[in-house]
């Protein structure tokens, strides 16, 4: 378990970005229910979800045409039952975080790897997260 003083701020920045914390398993499965789109974003602590990962959702939040019905995020490493849950939903791709799952009606329609976002600029992200919610949303 990683301290408050190091997570909080991450939980903070992602509240900014527009990303609805689940923090435990009901929540998971009552938001992944729900008919529609759905982003999922595994958080961490590692330095690719500061650079990369999480730059790059606001990025394409803030600027895609298309957007999912709901944008949602699950702590690694913190919200354990909540993680574990929400990788239940897309158990058929090996876990990674950071991560990102787009659902559509509870089926994953498309996914984001930790090798997909190392080393990669948060435009280069943002724009995989645009392609994605331009066709499936």
């Amino acid at each position: 378990m990683y301290p408050p003083d190091l997570t909080n701020p991450i939980r903070a920045e992602c509240q900014q970005i527009g990303l609805t914390e689940l923090k435990t398993a009901a929540e998971v499965d009552a938001a992944l229910t729900k008919p529609g789109t759905a982003l999922v974003f595994v958080n961490s602590v590692c330095g690719c979800a500061a650079g990369g990962a999480r730059p790059g959702i606001e990025l394409a939040l803030k600027d895609a045409a298309k957007k999912p019905a709901q944008a949602t995020t699950v702590f690694a490493g913190v919200d354990r039952e909540a993680t574990q849950k929400a990788r239940g939903y897309f158990a058929e791709f090996p876990p990674s975080s950071p991560s990102a799952a787009l659902l559509k009606d509870g089926e994953v329609v498309w996914m984001l790897h930790r090798h997909q976002i190392e080393g990669r600029r948060p435009e280069q992200i943002a724009d995989a997260f645009k392609a994605a919610f331009a066709q499936f949303c």
